[in-house]
């Protein structure tokens, strides 16, 4: 049984403000990594489709998850929030916990983390300054907004290939 059924993709906005372009085209990646999922089983999802990797469908939308919320809700808003995945004895879990929930609920959390970022960014201008543990320097909102266009192509190429090993899907 599929664990994504439907995916409604966001439309590339061609001509608009800087902040409308970017964030539909965060929003387009968001929904192509989605889409690279769709119609796929929790066992799809979770294989490894190109050995010797780890790397999986779900472990990209964990990745991605816990991505949205570190720049988000961490840097710009400012929230102490714990790992979702991850831990000390287990730091790369957001690719490597595969079974601490079921797929759907992974997809679920990518969602709602999705839709948070949308919330928090809205509230933001793109000149406004926060501080990153990452780069251990202050940093632009719009920095991490192009650094997250920057996440999402770099992870929909990977998902790609994940997809295309598992049933031969190719394509947005």
């Amino acid at each position: 049984m599929a664990v994504i059924d439907e995916v409604n993709p966001s439309p590339q906005l061609l001509i608009g403000s800087e902040v409308d372009v970017v964030s539909a085209m965060i929003d387009f990646y968001r929904s192509t990594l989605l889409r690279k999922c769709r119609g796929l089983s929790e066992a799809q999802l979770t294989s490894p489709a190109t050995p010797p990797s780890n790397l999986t469908l779900r472990g990209l939308l964990q990745h991605m998850t816990a991505v949205e919320r570190y720049w988000f809700e961490e840097c710009i808003e400012g929230r102490d929030l714990p790992p979702i995945y991850s831990s000390e004895s287990l730091p790369d879990g957001d690719f490597e916990a595969l079974d601490t929930c079921s797929a759907k609920e992974v997809v679920e959390r990518f969602q709602a983390s999705c839709e948070s970022s949308r919330r928090i960014a809205a509230a933001h201008s793109l000149d406004e300054v926060v501080d990153s543990t990452v780069y251990g320097r202050p940093m632009s909102i719009r920095f991490i907004k192009v650094h997250m266009v920057d996440e999402y192509a770099r992870h929909c190429g990977h998902a790609d290939l994940l997809r295309e090993a598992i049933d031969g899907e190719v394509g947005y």
